[in-house]
């Protein structure tokens, strides 16, 4: 029977003063980024402007349009002379073309290992294609066998023309630069450097045919000069070229929690970068607990680093409110800032919107907070604050894939480079902290206990999108702060074969499924309440949906019944409660049923359109028998008011989430 929402936390109160829990961290439960470690010891290299005198400290982005001038012995305008790659300028941007090398090195992972990695890398190229395109629907990938590269249509940019070529390091090939200002060279190479071999990014060697080439001027004023390397054919059809290594490497070795990591390594003339590298740790690939979705959301990860979400690449975002992405933008100024508390935040217009948004908040100060662990004081990180966006896509650790989301602030983010046309209404609902205002995720409101996001203590419950039982724990980046994480072992309600028929078990009720979710819970059995305890725990029951924000659910033995959201049902033949989340299940009109696991993980990845309203979501009219058992239950609730006063911090508080699992 249903009670009404002035005694139902009140029960709440009654049956939770009996939960203890110890924080604890389970052993490789999150996935780590290192990216700010690794692209802090990358060389940048960065297209010069299209000018012929600019120094070549970088090199040109493609040749003056005049004639160049000649080689040695070869007469003039000899240098084959190659179709610009400049950026074009159309009325609207085009969906980006991304390139995927497999270098040579990586060609040499056994079958199995392949099996593994390129269905990876493809799925991953294509979820990002799919939510962040915002012209097209339909993911382009391919295998070419000669060069092992795959294609990928992701959010619109400013294309360029004709085939990629990527610039030289003049620091590396160059031994010496003419740098007297008078001379006709000036900045041009006078000497090279005899032990200059190739370019590379991270790990990876650049293949020649994709690099720009290189001369050098041995006279101060004349236009002679020697090839030093001639240009490659460059890449075609491409915007941006991103090298897939699978290595077993020192990092890999020295960090067991890293599946990979990844850095950017060149540039546009307007900072937007061209190229990057992502490495998957190659013994990650054949352990017995390999999980595909978690090497996809790796994968996602570390692209949207390698497109511009990056400490080192804040400074070159740039400002396209006025234009199109990459058409007469302005610089911006600093992007991140410190709040009045020392948080760092990126503050840009769309960034900031999109945090109001999900606070349901209107604080100016509301940017997208930065992760201030690993970083020196009043530094800035690549990765978004993990008690405020925990389940961001680019938070700083990943934890199961069920709970991992690529969420409207991390594409704000991506739309405010002024790089890329992001289509926004792709975007996956964050639930964590959804509506709970702007102080949320600060140490002292977890602390206090003032959001039901955040647990104290130590027990086991639900975790905020209900598909799995957690455990009250926290780790190094929630600074203290506890959270119910998924269990270990059998965590996901969702799951039919977590089901055993151990006596503790069957006396628990429990039903694992397809339409299983958790609940708060301590329902016994009335003749075998003696054996199990009644603290509140999470615990897995059958749902079905009859309307948004509408449920019932199903206990072993019993008919279903009406759980009203935010209240708490009695079931007949047993003793206890369970606890009906509030704006958690049934949420979605497309997706009210699932028949399938093919249906289930459909929910986990697509968009949601699900907006927060901090109005409650009306409850069921009560019913005959659930009268009836509300007065019962008031004589019981008079005689614990003071209990509830005492521990009314641990009370169930539920917030608006789509029902959807997801990681990284």
């Amino acid at each position: 029977m249903a009670l009404p929402p002035s005694q139902r936390f009140w029960v709440g109160m009654l049956l939770l003063v009996e939960v203890v829990v110890v924080v604890v961290e389970l052993p490789g439960a999150l996935q780590k980024c290192i990216f700010d470690e690794v692209q802090a010891r990358v060389r940048v290299v960065k297209a010069a402007p299209i000018h012929p005198d600019s120094p070549p400290s970088q090199t040109r982005l493609s040749p003056p349009s005049q004639q160049q001038p000649s080689h040695p012995g070869r007469g003039p305008s000899l240098k084959r002379k190659r179709s610009e790659p400049t950026m074009a300028a159309p009325a609207s941007p085009q969906p980006i073309r991304i390139q995927v090398w497999v270098p040579r090195e990586s060609r040499s992972l056994s079958e199995a290992e392949k099996a593994r990695l390129e269905p990876a890398v493809e799925e991953a190229v294509g979820v990002v294609s799919s939510l962040l395109s915002g012209e097209v629907n339909k993911t382009h990938t391919h295998i070419h066998a000669e060069a092992n590269t795959y294609e990928l249509l992701t959010f619109t940019v400013n294309r360029i023309r004709g085939p990629l070529l990527l610039s030289r390091d003049i620091n590396k090939y160059c031994k010496f630069l003419w740098k007297n200002s008078s001379t006709a060279n000036y900045n041009r190479c006078s000497r090279a450097n005899i032990n200059y071999r190739s370019e590379t990014c991270l790990d990876v060697m650049i293949p020649d045919d994709h690099l720009d080439g290189c001369d050098v001027f041995p006279e101060p004023d004349s236009p002679r000069r020697t090839v030093l390397r001639p240009e490659g054919a460059g890449v075609p059809d491409a915007d941006f070229l991103l090298y897939i290594h699978a290595q077993s490497t020192d990092k890999c070795r020295a960090e067991p929690r890293v599946l990979a990591y990844a850095a950017h390594c060149q540039t546009d003339t307007h900072g937007r970068p061209l190229a990057g590298v992502v490495v998957i740790c190659r013994e990650r690939l054949s352990v017995a607990s390999y999980s595909h979705q978690a090497t996809v959301q790796t994968v996602i990860h570390e692209l949207l680093h390698t497109l511009g979400f990056s400490k080192d690449l804040f400074s070159s975002w740039r400002d396209c409110s006025l234009s199109s992405p990459g058409i007469s933008c302005s610089p911006r100024s600093k992007v991140t800032h410190a709040d009045g508390s020392g948080q760092i935040r990126i503050y840009t217009q769309s960034v900031v919107s999109a945090m109001q948004r999900h606070l349901a908040a209107s604080d100016p100060e509301l940017g997208g907070p930065l992760e201030n662990l690993d970083v020196a004081l009043g530094g800035v990180s690549s990765h978004w604050e993990s008690r405020v966006l925990q389940g961001s896509i680019m938070g700083a650790v990943l934890g199961d894939s069920t709970t991992v989301r690529i969420d409207p602030v991390t594409l704000a983010a991506l739309q405010d480079t002024g790089w890329y046309a992001v289509d926004m209404s792709r975007a996956q609902n964050l639930v964590w902290g959804l509506g709970e205002g702007a102080t949320f995720g600060s140490l002292s409101s977890c602390q206090e206990n003032s959001s039901s996001f955040f647990c104290t203590g130590s027990g086991r419950g639900c975790h905020y999108l209900h598909l799995h039982k957690g455990e009250c724990q926290t780790d190094q980046y929630l600074e203290g702060c506890g959270i119910y994480k998924p269990l270990k072992n059998r965590s996901e309600c969702w799951k039919e074969e977590n089901h055993t028929r151990s006596s503790e078990e069957d006396q628990s009720v429990e039903i694992f499924g397809l339409d299983s979710r958790c609940f708060f819970s301590n329902l016994t059995k009335e003749n075998q309440s003696q054996f199990l305890s009644s603290s509140v725990e999470g615990r897995c029951y059958r749902h079905r949906c009859t309307g948004l924000n509408r449920y019932q659910i199903l206990v072993s033995g019993s008919d279903w019944i009406d759980c009203p959201a935010g209240g708490a049902i009695q079931v007949q033949g047993y003793q206890g409660f369970v606890f009906c989340p509030d704006r958690r299940l049934c949420l979605d009109p497309d997706n009210l049923t699932i028949t399938s696991i093919s249906e289930l993980h459909q929910i986990l990845t697509p968009a949601q359109s699900l907006t927060w309203s901090p109005l409650p979501w009306p409850l069921a009219p009560l019913s005959m028998a659930t009268a009836v058992g509300v007065a019962a239950a008031s004589c019981l609730l008079a005689a614990v008011v003071v209990s509830y006063r005492k521990y009314s911090s641990c009370r169930v508080r539920i917030h608006a989430v789509p029902e959807d699992p997801t990681e990284l």
